[in-house]
């Protein structure tokens, strides 16, 4: 029956998993998979046996359950969108913290019998899984902006260094096994939690999306790797589900940004960089209310570009309004989303999907590119470096061989941003000082509010 019920868990995981791949059916897609751990959990509880015995310590298991249910449940609840991230970054690295606390408790049970094979194991869980707790912690502060980028000189080759001590210790473990392995492994530990701060810490804030991403599929390794030494095949399923898909997304979004994951994790792109942007960019052009709200009013077509400064303000409920009463006008309005728009992938989308926008018009970057020639006004909101023509025509600059969305096409572009400050990768942008753009300061959900008094009087 247990067998039964962990194949059951395994394929829920790999369905929903699949599901999650449109939002019409990712909400379903996420409560079916969620259904397979809750009766994998229930399964191991109540049916587990080793060595004829069942488990004993079930108030130990439901305080934990109690305890943890609680805290995830009211986090998820009271988390702002803009605050998403970081929570992933967060949840993630406890999930990394359980695959080493798993192995923690396996050397317990190691003795002259034990395999190199399951030592390996052992401590591929507590290096990985250290790692990616540590690292996420790190990347959950750079996010919250209580961390800052610190990096001092021959810093990847101190970590080089250390990754190289840490696996040095291991294989000495494995291959010896002293009577003092209790010694060998919290020095493992400790140097795997010392490396994932040092692994973070210089990145600079405009590539945590990627580095988040990264530490994830570490999490799933690490979790893998408990699947191994359980005989637990849902939980290897899971953790190599969760492996790959962390993998294959990070591959995905160094593409969309045009770099290699090594450039990523050496460049220190964004935070503290302020790239290319102290050159003379000249005067930018502002544009009032009333004037942007004829502007987009008695356009044909108008794509909206959102950004950070959009989930900042909460301001997707009222750009879905603006969106309805200019299509009710006759505009055709789409949005144009690029891939590491915002703090994480699908950040955007999902934003999106709270306000109802359907699905449809939300197109990717290489479905809108072709489209900003033919259109009439794009509308940014709070969107920065990946609208900045920069990374296309400024070899000197951070961002150069990013593909971007080519908003500089269309006829009018009108940017809806707080102030002329830097965006997240600290650098200039271009579009601002073009002869197209116009600027249109203010809180977001606060213009979208007041654009859209203006064209219901037009």
């Amino acid at each position: 029956m247990l067998s039964l019920i962990y194949l059951i868990g395994s394929v829920t995981f790999i369905v929903g998993l699949k599901m999650l791949s449109h939002p019409a059916t990712a909400r379903k897609g996420n409560l079916i998979a969620a259904g397979g751990m809750f009766i994998s959990i229930l399964g191991t509880i109540f049916l587990y046996t080793h060595n004829g015995e069942h488990l004993h310590n079930f108030w130990w298991i439901a305080g934990g359950l109690l305890i943890g249910g609680v805290i995830g449940l009211v986090s998820a609840k009271k988390v702002k969108m803009t605050a998403m991230p970081e929570m992933v970054s967060l949840f993630n690295g406890m999930g990394g913290a359980c695959a080493a606390l798993i192995s923690i408790v396996e050397f317990e049970h190691v003795n002259a019998e034990t395999t190199s094979l399951h030592l390996l194991i052992i401590f591929a869980g507590l290096i990985i899984g250290s790692i990616s707790f540590a690292g996420s912690i790190i990347a959950w502060g750079k996010l919250n902006g209580k961390i800052k980028d610190i990096a001092f000189k021959g810093q990847h080759i101190f970590n080089i260094i250390l990754l190289i001590v840490i696996l040095a210790i291991a294989a000495f473990v494995i291959g010896v096994q002293p009577v003092t392995m209790a010694w060998w492994m919290l020095a493992v530990l400790l140097l795997s939690l010392l490396y994932g701060v040092f692994f973070v810490l210089p990145i600079g804030g405009a590539d945590m999306p990627v580095v988040i991403s990264l530490l994830n599929s570490f999490t799933g390794v690490a979790a893998a790797c408990g699947g191994f030494l359980y005989n637990n095949p849902v939980m290897l399923t899971g953790g190599i589900l969760v492996g790959s898909a962390g993998t294959i997304l990070t591959i995905l979004m160094c593409k969309a940004m045009n770099r290699s994951l090594k450039n990523v994790l050496i460049g220190s792109f964004g935070g503290s960089n302020t790239g290319s942007g102290s050159k003379e960019q000249g005067a930018y052009r502002e544009i009032g209310l009333s004037d942007a709200a004829v502007v987009l009013a008695y356009a044909h077509k108008v794509m909206i570009v959102p950004g950070y400064g959009l989930a900042v303000a909460q301001a997707q409920h009222a750009c879905h309004e603006l969106e309805v009463l200019l299509e009710a006008k006759g505009v055709e309005v789409r949005y144009a989303i690029h891939p590491v728009a915002g703090r994480m992938p699908g950040h955007m989308n999902v934003l999106l999907a709270e306000a109802d926008v359907p699905y449809e018009k939300l197109l990717e970057m290489e479905q809108a590119n072709p489209r900003f020639n033919t259109t009439d006004v794009v509308l940014v909101l709070g969107a920065n470096d990946v609208v900045n023509p920069a990374a296309k025509s400024d070899p000197a600059s951070p961002i150069y061989g990013m593909p971007i969305l080519e908003v500089e096409h269309a006829k009018t572009v009108i940017v809806n941003k707080r102030s002329m400050k830097p965006g997240y990768a600290g650098i200039e942008n271009e579009l601002f000082f073009r002869p197209k753009t116009a600027m249109l300061f203010g809180d977001a959900k606060a213009v979208m509010q007041q654009l859209i008094a203006e064209i219901t009087q037009v």
